[in-house]
């Protein structure tokens, strides 16, 4: 008789997921993670009272009411609303592309004159029916001040190539709100669990046992024979022992300071750098996620690097070699008939976490 019936590979949104839809129902868990924490990339730490994102910022957002009860009965969310800047050689601009923007950049004050510019700049380009790269998808998109005041470096940092070298997929529409409001986010809800993730990912895995640090792949064999089911969370080429190839990630490195006696940083939760000569994406100050009043504060600087062995891999690179390539992973995995797979990695798709918890509510476990 097996030990469980659930192996699940990744402590992770996916896999605590997984684990309470599968406890609630009776079902036995093992969840196993070569992290030394739970949570994958929205583990957050406790550092002078502040929760710091370790792994970049996570903000969940919804316009699922279902999904938006769901976790908050586990634990309860704040009202955060993400309002990020942009930052451009000294200059602040608000995001998304709104009213203030443009007042920012050129001084308007009503709709129809921000339009009119807009539509002015974006006829230079119109000729570009099919455009080859991100950079003159985003011209023909926006014209050229916004394009390179708030798109082409950052997007060059990103993903660590030339604009002219990105494909034009990468940004297929670029949305314009011709009124004042800064809210990033369109959805109904939005938040962040009082206290950090990490309660929720808490929460999430009671009643099933957890092995931290411990790597699926030095005892497979093991692992396997203790569970009816492996429910696999992490990169599914490794899965195969990239019998094909190596699917393509951008990865991120994190720089995290913690600034005694500094009330305040930067007056936001989150500010993005727009030139290239800056070599971060962004700025992070976590303490505004919760509405600290500490009197020390904690910010992160995020670099954008190439993925390789040893990196962690965030972004998949849905190019069409990898989209082949995953493909070809993809058929080995819907022949398995005890794994299922699921998450980022294991689908190679960049799902925001209000997706995960909604696939992971609808399964039948």
């Amino acid at each position: 008789m097996k030990h469980y019936d659930y192996l699940i590979v990744g402590a992770g949104l996916y896999g605590a997921m997984f684990a309470y839809r599968a406890r609630r129902a009776g079902r036995r868990c093992l969840v196993i993670d070569r992290n030394p924490h739970i949570g994958g990339g929205c583990y957050t730490e406790e550092v002078c009272g502040i929760n710091v994102h370790k792994y970049g910022p996570h903000i969940f957002h919804t316009s699922n009411k279902a999904v938006w009860d769901f976790v908050n009965s586990l634990v309860p969310f704040n009202n955060f609303v993400n309002t990020p800047i942009a930052c451009y050689h000294g200059r602040r601009y608000n995001l998304p592309f709104n009213m203030n923007t443009f007042h920012q950049l050129w001084g308007v004050e009503t709709a129809d004159e921000a339009r009119s510019i807009i539509e002015q700049q974006r006829a230079e380009f119109a000729h570009l029916a099919e455009p080859a790269n991100l950079e003159e998808q985003a011209l023909k998109l926006a014209g050229r001040d916004i394009y390179e005041t708030l798109v082409k470096g950052y997007s060059e940092k990103q993903w660590g190539m030339k604009a002219t070298e990105i494909p034009a997929f990468v940004i297929r529409r670029l949305p314009f709100r011709f009124e004042y409001n800064n809210n990033y986010f369109n959805d109904t809800f939005q938040g962040i669990p009082v206290g950090g993730y990490t309660r929720l990912f808490e929460r999430l895995l009671e009643g099933s046992e957890v092995r931290l640090e411990t790597d699926y792949f030095e005892a497979r064999s093991y692992f396997d024979s203790l569970a009816e089911t492996v429910v696999y969370t992490g990169r599914l080429d490794s899965f195969y022992d990239c019998r094909f190839g190596e699917l393509d990630f951008r990865s991120l490195r994190f720089e995290h300071k913690l600034l005694e006696g500094v009330k305040d940083f930067q007056g936001n939760a989150v500010v993005n750098y727009t030139e290239v000569e800056v070599p971060y994406t962004r700025c992070i100050e976590h303490k505004h996620f919760e509405f600290g009043q500490q009197p020390d504060t904690v910010i992160t600087y995020e670099y954008p690097q190439r993925w390789e062995a040893g990196a962690a891999p965030y972004y998949p690179i849905n190019n069409e070699r990898n989209n082949r390539l995953y493909a070809r992973y993809a058929e080995l995995a819907a022949h398995e008939k005890h794994v299922r797979f699921g998450g980022r990695l294991a689908e190679y798709t960049y799902y925001d976490m209000h997706q995960i918890v909604e696939r992971v509510l609808s399964l039948d476990v």
